[in-house]
């Protein structure tokens, strides 16, 4: 092999961007003098019906030092401060999950355990969403920013926000700052391998061009180019506990003067649930629904019925649910689509995608010709646990008191993962608590009590009895709690009446007085 190994990413769009950023920055850090080219084809349609992140895209570009300003005016995104479940529970029953943590803003009284604040909600009834900055300016769809008096924006508080956009404008705004990686326009028609080791040396362009390479990165979505279709790598189906496997993407306008949402909403229906996204433009939207209950036609029917207007839908989406069981095979390594699919109900996949390239670059990212066997059985139990986690955080949103249709009786009866089944146990002895959730991606973020707690309380799946027993353990962490969470309720309230509004924000970014 050379000595300047050769990273190919095949395929652009935000995963493609994401590695090229992430592995080009660590390949220098590391003096691995790497070349990094980027296979994309402009021919490749995309349907932008929005897509929202986590807050670890936000991390990730402060670690990139990228102008949030700049990327708010060129992706067409808005705030994601949470997620708003309507009719999950049961019909006309709403939570919100915001996603800031207000432990991180709190020391502790020595010894109290991890979530506490959690706990005293739960055991005194009080809402969760009121003691987070995000729950206010969730509610009056603000931003977390104000605005001083000289003119410059400040933030209202310390959390990292998320945002939601059009995912292609997103790879173009990447693409636009990626810096010494090589681009290729370009679509794959196969790749050569060595007949000895089945590694891959070169990938072949659709005008016949042989691309030679080092190492090679599927970011090829659903069609899972070179992962499945060429090296046949298994997967791993979640179709049992996740049951939906078609989405009716469409559009609504912004209308006007219209305040814009500065959540996701996703919203149950007879047989899955509607996702409304906003980007600057426009909410991208779509039905995520079991066509063992509902035909597209019908799916289109109930959309319109509850909205109460036609919708003109964009495309016809089916999907398998799951993920590979070795997404690094050879010198493979599958990112994003390429690696797993979950329905898109807690923006799992570029939070998913941050962190697995995270993860390699941190761990295993050296010349090609090093890495070895045990590095990539490693790899591939650290991500099939990250993706598992994901699986059984989305499935608990099932466990709900619905039964007025086929689909959620289904639900109820078939479809819940033995993992939630003993997590929920667990849970109904002794509250949620980071210590259950052991940690395997050496610090990076992950699904843990943060998100839990408000769906697991927004569900009613937490008992306030046992929480009122844990705090009757502690009466002075108790007291501290109550203190605690009333202070940072006011502190909260007064902070969301001097938030710019959303579309205030939106504006004084896009320079529009």
């Amino acid at each position: 092999m050379a000595d300047q190994p050769h990273f190919v990413i095949v395929g652009g769009g935000t995963a493609g961007w994401l590695a090229a950023f992430i592995l080009s920055d660590k390949a220098r850090r590391l003096k691995l003098d790497a070349r990094v080219t980027v296979v994309e084809s402009s021919k490749i349609p995309t349907v932008g019906v929005g897509e929202g992140s986590t807050a670890a895209l936000r991390v990730l570009m402060q670690y990139f030092n990228l102008n949030e300003l700049e990327f708010f005016r060129e992706t067409g995104a808005t705030f994601k401060l949470g997620i708003r479940h309507k009719d999950w529970r049961r019909i006309g029953h709403s939570y919100d999950g915001p996603i800031d943590d207000p432990h991180q803003v709190v020391k502790a009284p020595a010894g109290a355990p991890s979530d506490y604040l959690n706990v005293f909600c739960v055991a005194a009834g009080r809402k969760l969403q009121d003691m987070h900055l995000f729950g206010p300016l969730l509610e009056k769809k603000k931003s977390p920013y104000a605005l001083k008096d000289d003119g410059t924006l400040v933030p209202l508080g310390p959390f990292h926000h998320a945002f939601h956009f059009d995912q292609a404008r997103v790879g173009k705004f990447l693409k636009a700052r990626a810096g010494n990686v090589n681009t290729i326009d370009a679509t794959l028609s196969g790749i050569e391998r060595d007949p000895e080791t089945g590694y891959i040396r070169a990938v072949v362009l659709d005008d016949g061009t042989r691309l030679a390479g080092d190492f090679f990165v599927d970011a090829t979505g659903f069609r899972k180019r070179i992962i499945v279709q060429e090296l046949a790598a298994p997967w791993i189906s979640y179709a049992n506990e996740l049951p939906v496997n078609r989405a009716l993407p469409f559009w609504l306008d912004i209308k006007p003067g219209e305040e814009i949402a500065n959540y996701t909403l996703a919203w149950a229906l007879e047989a899955g649930w509607m996702w409304q996204i906003p980007t600057q433009e426009r909410y991208g939207c779509g039905y995520v629904y079991s066509d063992a209950f509902k035909t597209p036609d019908e799916a289109k029917l109930e959309v319109e019925r509850v909205l109460g207007h036609p919708i003109e839908v964009r495309d016809d989406i089916r999907f398998q649910i799951g993920r590979l069981a070795t997404p690094w095979l050879g010198n493979c390594l599958a990112v994003g689509l390429s690696s797993s699919f979950l329905e898109p109900l807690e923006a799992t996949s570029i939070h998913g995608s941050v962190v697995q390239l995270l993860l390699f670059a941190d761990n295993y990212l050296k010349h090609p010709s090093e890495m070895t066997e045990a590095d990539r059985v490693d790899y591939n139990r650290r991500f099939g646990r990250q993706v598992d986690d994901f699986r059984t955080f989305i499935n608990t949103h099932y466990v709900t008191e619905r039964d007025d249709t086929p689909f959620w009786r289904n639900v109820r009866e078939e479809r819940l993962h033995e993992e939630t089944r003993q997590r929920l146990a667990l849970w109904r002895k002794e509250m949620p608590r980071r210590e259950h959730f052991p940690s395997f991606l050496g610090g990076l973020p992950h699904v843990e009590t943060q998100l839990h707690y408000p769906v697991l309380d927004g569900l009613g799946l937490l008992d306030p009895a046992v929480a009122r027993a844990e705090m009757a353990r502690d009466p002075k962490l108790r007291q501290f709690a109550r203190e605690t969470y009333e202070s940072l309720v006011r502190e909260y309230r007064a902070a969301a009446t001097k938030a710019l509004g959303h579309a205030e924000f939106l504006r004084y970014v896009n320079g529009i007085a």
